[in-house]
């Protein structure tokens, strides 16, 4: 008997069943589903060219259009990305136009000084257990194993970004402050690259503050300026969070662009 595919499989169920069914998707919504897992369990790296619409509505034995629809809302959610006469390739934080994608400082007058790239100092990169707040925003247990690294980001050599960030132990064994700061790559670039784990979409939350002592320290500002706390959870594909990170910005001559569509 030859063996059936997760589509015939569901195409066998009574003509009735998927009228009111809970479980019911599009057969789009279905190949993304598919294309989405081949991604996650590292079939396609990021920057891969993945096989053609044709390749891929043949493996599926669904048409180039479902197959297209599929594809056209991955590369909406930036997954993908289609480059006119070149094919559909995976995305990746490498690329220039994305490196910053989750980065949304802007600077007030951009005729001015330099944008990209920070100087980037590692104050410390630190190995524990999970405090609560993090396994929370992490979803590990209070026993799992965490990296906290601590950097600042400096524009014409004045500090502006301080940043705690905090990730699974596990997933990035191996990571050290001097790894971190030899590499010149954007961290979400290496983290593709050195750990496999490519960070897909952020929540944010946003809040004005006042600086504690080692923000005061490293910003090098007095404890009345405000300043905007930038709390960051990072997920990777099946929305596995991935990184908490917390930062907070010195706005002076900075601000928070969000473009809302």
């Amino acid at each position: 008997m030859n063996a059936s595919t997760p589509l015939e499989n569901a195409a066998h169920q009574p003509a009735n069943a998927g009228l009111v069914s809970p479980f019911f998707s599009p057969l789009y919504q279905q190949i993304k589903e598919l294309v989405l897992q081949s991604l996650q369990a590292g079939e396609w790296k990021p920057g891969d060219l993945i096989p053609s619409e044709f390749e891929l509505a043949a493996r599926f034995k669904v048409s180039q259009g479902t197959v297209r629809k599929a594809i056209d809302e991955l590369a909406k959610e930036h997954l993908l990305v289609r480059r006119q006469g070149k094919g559909t390739f995976v995305a990746t934080h490498a690329e220039q136009q994305v490196q910053f994608r989750f980065l949304k400082l802007k600077p007030d007058n951009p005729g001015l000084g330099q944008q990209w790239p920070a100087d980037r100092h590692i104050i410390d990169c630190t190995r524990l257990r999970a405090p609560p707040d993090v396994a929370r925003a992490l979803a590990l247990r209070l026993s799992y194993t965490v990296f906290r690294v601590r950097r600042v980001l400096s524009f014409d050599g004045v500090p502006t970004i301080f940043e705690d960030i905090w990730l699974p132990g596990a997933t990035f064994k191996g990571l050290t402050a001097e790894r971190l700061s030899k590499d010149t790559r954007p961290m979400y670039a290496m983290f593709e690259s050195d750990f496999g784990i490519r960070m897909v979409r952020a929540q944010e939350r946003l809040r004005a503050i006042l600086p504690n002592e080692d923000v005061c320290t490293f910003l090098k500002v007095s404890t009345n300026t405000a300043l905007l706390r930038v709390e960051r959870i990072s997920f990777t594909y099946h929305d596995s969070p991935m990184e908490w990170r917390i930062g907070v910005y010195l706005t002076d001559t900075w601000h928070y662009l969000n473009d809302l569509s």
